[in-house]
């Protein structure tokens, strides 16, 4: 049993490791190789973190269909990890399908786990704002706001809806 639990931790840390290589190459521009280091760390251990990073890897490409499946893998390895309901939120927003969209963004504020809760928010005011909702935008900018008081984003779109509205 011990020697089951090293073996365990040891592919769990190899994991972790590839993905922080994986990042460092996603923040510095070199996608492919960031790519081949988040499927090196799912190999060893997946994550919904890992699947979800490679989806967002593949969104800089512009591949949202590739992004969106590598989600719901991630979702399907973490169903309380919040950020790949979010991501799939954000890409059908990308791909021009608002409507199927919100029911993602939705689940995203909802996520047991998920430390940014303001981006799902965002994400919905965006589509509203797209709607021409503009007061059902302008409280998901405010929701944003609250759940991170901090988000310039956010403040600078109440802003602009506060002028459309005068």
């Amino acid at each position: 049993m011990e020697e089951n639990q090293t073996h365990y931790e040891a592919l769990k840390q190899l994991a972790m490791d590839y993905f922080q290589k994986a990042y460092e190459k996603q923040t510095a521009g070199k996608l492919q190789e960031a790519l081949t280091l988040y499927t090196r760390s799912i190999e060893f251990f997946p994550t919904a973190e890992a699947y979800t990073f490679r989806g967002w890897t593949y969104s800089f490409l512009g591949k949202y269909e590739e992004a969106i499946a590598e989600c719901h893998k991630a979702i399907a390895t973490d169903p309380d990890f919040g950020n790949p309901y979010n991501d799939i939120g954000a890409y059908l927003i990308e791909l021009g399908k608002y409507h199927e969209a919100i029911p993602w963004l939705e689940k995203a504020i909802h996520a047991k786990r998920y430390e940014s809760y303001c981006f799902p928010h965002l994400n919905l005011g965006r589509i509203w704002e797209k709607k021409g909702d503009y007061f059902k935008a302008l409280a998901c900018y405010e929701n944003a706001l609250k759940a991170n008081p901090d988000y310039t984003l956010a403040r600078m779109n109440i802003r602009k809806l506060q002028a459309m509205m005068n």
